[in-house]
């Protein structure tokens, strides 16, 4: 005869390894994968002519740029709130605001992205749903006409 409650635990574990999806920033790799994502796409904006446009919108050195991506992006993909802790809610927007961006530079950055996820390796049907999120994103951040 079973006891009622290893019947739930048993059903309670199955239920939370059923309902419970990987998140993005595991599927990433944690932090070291989230960084060499955010490493590629800066080497390649750094290195590429193709991304001038988005090179442009940057300081001279991209370290700060590249240290608040990954802490950003450590976030958004499910892991630890760096970003956050350190400067508050994103409003992405907001803090774009000052940068011209059309849809040249939202197809620059996008381009970019795609090629770093590329170079990483990343799982090509997962590197296309992120990309779409991304699309919705950059898309969004678009302050001046086209």
């Amino acid at each position: 005869m079973t006891d009622s409650s290893d019947t739930q635990s048993t059903a309670q574990a199955a239920s939370e390894t059923t309902n419970s999806a990987p998140r993005l920033f595991d599927l990433l790799g944690g932090e070291p994968g989230v960084r060499r994502l955010v490493d590629a796409f800066y080497d390649r904006m750094d290195h590429e002519p193709a991304y001038a446009g988005i090179r442009a919108l940057h300081p001279p050195t991209t370290e700060g740029s590249r240290n608040k991506f990954f802490w950003f992006l450590c976030g958004w993909s499910g892991g630890p709130d760096h970003f956050v802790a350190r400067f508050g809610h994103p409003r992405l927007r907001a803090r774009h605001l000052p940068f011209a961006i059309g849809s040249a530079e939202r197809d620059q950055w996008l381009h970019c992205m795609q090629q770093a996820l590329v170079d990483i390796d990343f799982d090509p049907v997962l590197a296309d749903r992120l990309l779409a999120s991304f699309f919705q994103t950059a898309d969004w951040m678009r302050n001046k006409p086209d």
